[in-house]
């Protein structure tokens, strides 16, 4: 599981653009916290603060603990709007979170032992098609990623789900079929040679 982490918020007595708006322009980042049967709270962060755990990695996975005026909230980052101009953070969405909860999130996929596949060794390329899994999870047991190995793979393979080792607790959302996770590509000069070679034994069968 991700480590967690502490924020510091303010609570925002004015809401609407022209106070987002304010906000921002003070270094802040305005947000709401919502879920868990209560009433949303619109609160403003540390722009700086923020900036940092989007690009630290695992934001959108890991339990944090917002400080909002002395009380103490735990939720998940849900969303996040970014500028369109400078790709800079200008709003969050945190869903609360209880004890015992179940989580529907993007669980990062990591690949190992390239090294170890035939594939790849032959100049195969790997093509990703899931670089996320969708899943349910317990609140307090969020993986930071899935781990799928590669080790065996020769050209034209393909990783299913189902050869997966998930994480205790991890459900993916998608069950009723075996979905494809990535496949190992023949590079195009290979292609090339391969369909040279069965269009010249085509060849002799069809003069035949």
């Amino acid at each position: 599981m991700s480590n967690t982490y502490e924020l510091t918020a303010s609570v925002r007595n004015r809401v609407g653009k022209g106070a987002a708006r304010a906000s921002r322009r003070e270094g802040k980042i305005p947000a709401v916290i919502y879920g868990n049967k209560q009433a949303p709270l619109a609160i403003e962060l540390d722009h700086k603060t923020i900036f940092m755990k989007l690009h630290g990695g695992g934001f959108l996975t890991t339990i944090a603990t917002i400080n909002v005026d002395g009380q103490k909230i735990t939720v998940i980052p849900r969303d996040y709007a970014l500028d369109p101009v400078t790709d800079q953070p200008i709003h969050i969405d945190f869903l609360r979170v209880s004890a015992g909860s179940t989580l529907h999130v993007q669980i990062p996929v990591q690949f190992i032992n390239e090294e170890q596949s035939p594939g790849l060794k032959r100049g195969g390329v790997l093509n990703i098609v899931r670089h996320d899994i969708d899943a349910t999870v317990p609140a307090d047991a969020i993986p930071d990623h899935i781990v799928v190995d590669l080790t065996g793979l020769d050209l034209n393979d393909s990783v299913h789900i189902s050869a997966v080792k998930l994480p205790a607790g991890v459900t993916p959302i998608v069950s009723e079929r075996d979905f494809t996770i990535a496949t190992i590509a023949a590079p195009a000069g290979l292609k090339s040679e391969e369909g040279e070679a069965a269009a010249a034994e085509a060849a002799p069968a069809a003069k035949a």
